[in-house]
């Protein structure tokens, strides 16, 4: 089953424009003092936009269809600090504009309570409504608040029309609050619904002259955080945030559930939005790649029913192209082994997530990932995670408890495992 991907034109030479571009456009508000002084933009948080689907896909959209009159509340947590910041809206997969009626971003608090006197406006060449284009982004004005590294920053987004929502982030593992009319200014957000899904917010840029880039892990659930804990960011780019903010090096999860390498599915295939989620990032230094596992494990379940299982050949020449993409714009790329999944999802419709079959498949990619010289370096994810007693299943310790995903141990062993020395180059 391929879910339908609506892009337009527009979508497509948007994707195109490096978000540094992107973010100097919307300067022209800024005080000549801040604009005389060196600015050095650099992500610092995203979460990759995704289009919605429909009610026959096997897993709910966990976002309601429309919002009017409604506020939402997200919060997120940076990587590297810095002393102000853009926020970047996206309105990818839609094919009409949606209309903002007023954005208010201050630190956060606990669950939807913001910080008292933190609480800034958000304009757009100066205005504090604003049209996000159909198919497209949109990039804030910068906003005069200092934001601290591994910091927690909390934007109120009021949408006064009818807005269907088809682009958001299906994942988000983290809680988001929706309210009735406008709240963007309440201390507390009076919720009448909750949804980790993430809406429109897809990237926070920070103004960091000291910053030294930024590194992209771009993947499926296991990137994500599928089997993390809500609400805590121990998801394992998280955990290697931590690791890299004393370098002055942000971490931004491209990580999307359900992605896979080589077809459309919860989000377009690895080779549509690497230029998107990777090349297009201001100060990107490298890139670690984890994908490939749902391109195994699908076929023949609910999720792709008809598709069939991936020749070895057709998943290298995916990984090649990545490859190539990312040497092209002078970036390490880091390929990480497909980690164990026997047992995952028995007992359920997906029953037939794991079979021999897909297994010795996973083992010939991972050899060929472990021994082709396609990248620059090789984290051996499988190695680290699997079960020595049991090869083919997770190490209990690390599982969450679906055999597919690691859980927060799971997810810092990841991180930890990492050697830092293969992102940084002096």
């Amino acid at each position: 089953m391929t879910l339908p991907i609506r892009r337009t034109t527009v979508a497509l030479l948007a994707t195109r424009l490096t978000l540094g571009a992107l973010a100097l456009a919307a300067s022209s508000m800024v005080s000549p003092a801040i604009a005389n002084e060196k600015q050095d933009w650099v992500g610092t948080w995203t979460a990759s936009p995704q289009p919605t689907w429909g009610t026959d896909f096997a897993l709910p959209v966990k976002m309601v269809p429309k919002l009017e009159n409604q506020t939402i509340r997200q919060t997120v947590r940076t990587s590297v600090g810095g002393r102000r910041f853009r926020i970047v809206l996206s309105n990818e997969y839609s094919n009409v504009p949606i209309q903002i009626g007023e954005i208010r971003a201050a630190r956060a608090g606990e669950d939807s309570k913001i910080t008292a006197g933190t609480d800034r406006a958000v304009t757009f060449g100066g205005q504090a409504k604003a049209t996000v284009p159909a198919g497209a982004p949109l990039v804030s004005d910068p906003v005069e608040l200092p934001l601290d590294a591994l910091s927690r920053l909390s934007i109120s987004v009021y949408l006064p029309q009818p807005t269907p929502i088809a682009t958001f982030h299906w994942d988000g593992k983290q809680t988001a609050y929706i309210g009735d009319g406008n709240q963007t200014a309440s201390e507390t957000i009076a919720a009448a619904q909750t949804t980790d899904a993430r809406t429109l917010v897809s990237e926070i840029l920070v103004d960091a002259p000291a910053n030294n880039g930024a590194v992209i892990a771009i993947g499926d659930s296991i990137t994500d955080g599928n089997g993390a804990t809500l609400d805590a960011d121990n998801r394992w780019p998280d955990v290697l945030a931590e690791r890299l903010v004393s370098k002055q090096v942000s971490v931004l999860n491209a990580g999307i559930s359900g992605a896979r390498l080589l077809d459309d599915a919860m989000g377009v295939k690895a080779s549509a939005r690497f230029n998107r989620d990777v090349l297009a990032q201001p100060g990107v230094k490298a890139v670690i790649l984890l994908i490939g596992i749902n391109d195994i494990s699908w076929p023949g379940t609910p999720f792709a029913p008809e598709k069939s299982l991936p020749s070895l050949a057709a998943l290298t020449t995916g990984y090649l192209q990545l490859a190539a993409q990312a040497h092209a714009h002078n970036l390490i790329i880091v390929g990480g082994t497909l980690t164990p999944f026997e047992g995952a999802l028995s007992g359920t419709p997906l029953d037939a997530y794991y079979t021999p079959e897909k297994e010795a498949l996973r083992q010939k990619v991972n050899n060929w990932i472990r021994t082709s010289g396609a990248f620059d370096a090789v984290v051996d994810f499988d190695l680290l995670l699997r079960d020595p007693l049991h090869p083919t299943r997770l190490l209990p310790e690390f599982d969450s408890g679906d055999h597919l995903h690691p859980g927060d141990k799971g997810n810092r062993a990841m991180a930890e495992a990492i050697d830092l020395g293969q992102l940084i180059k002096n």
